[in-house]
């Protein structure tokens, strides 16, 4: 089932999902009670949390026996992106790429990579500061 941009956007209007969603990016796959201890609620409410999250589409998760390990799913994170780049009023009409790094990989390498595409962003972003700028003279 395909969620709407205005359904994504409101499941993430509460700070403690999005905090939900910073911790598995930045700590990979974790457990009920370790997201809860993280976060600073009770367990029930934690699951309340993933299960919305997990409608959006924006968590999985698979069964390992008792433990069930909750983790990002960069694919509709990336859509997500995408979504929000599709309602932006910044003049920027999303044609900038989404930049997804999966911050549990911070060797010298990716993070290298990493830094390379944010400096073309950054140059992408200067470029349409600058047609801007020229448009309004």
């Amino acid at each position: 089932m395909k969620i709407d941009a205005a359904e994504i956007f409101k499941i993430l209007g509460l700070d403690t999902r999005v905090r939900i969603i910073e911790l598995l990016k930045t700590k990979g796959p974790l457990g009920v009670n370790e997201i809860a201890g993280a976060v600073g609620i009770t367990p029930a409410a934690v699951s309340q949390h993933l299960k919305l999250l997990k409608h959006a589409g924006l968590v999985k998760s698979q069964r390992k026996g008792y433990w069930i390990p909750y983790s990002i799913d960069e694919a509709a994170m990336a859509d997500c992106c995408g979504m929000l780049s599709n309602v932006c009023r910044c003049g920027c009409e999303a044609t900038a790429e989404p930049i997804v790094i999966k911050l549990t990989d911070t060797s010298l390498g990716s993070l290298k990579k990493y830094e390379k595409r944010l400096r073309n962003e950054l140059r992408i972003v200067r470029a349409r500061i600058k047609e801007k700028q020229t448009k309004r003279k």
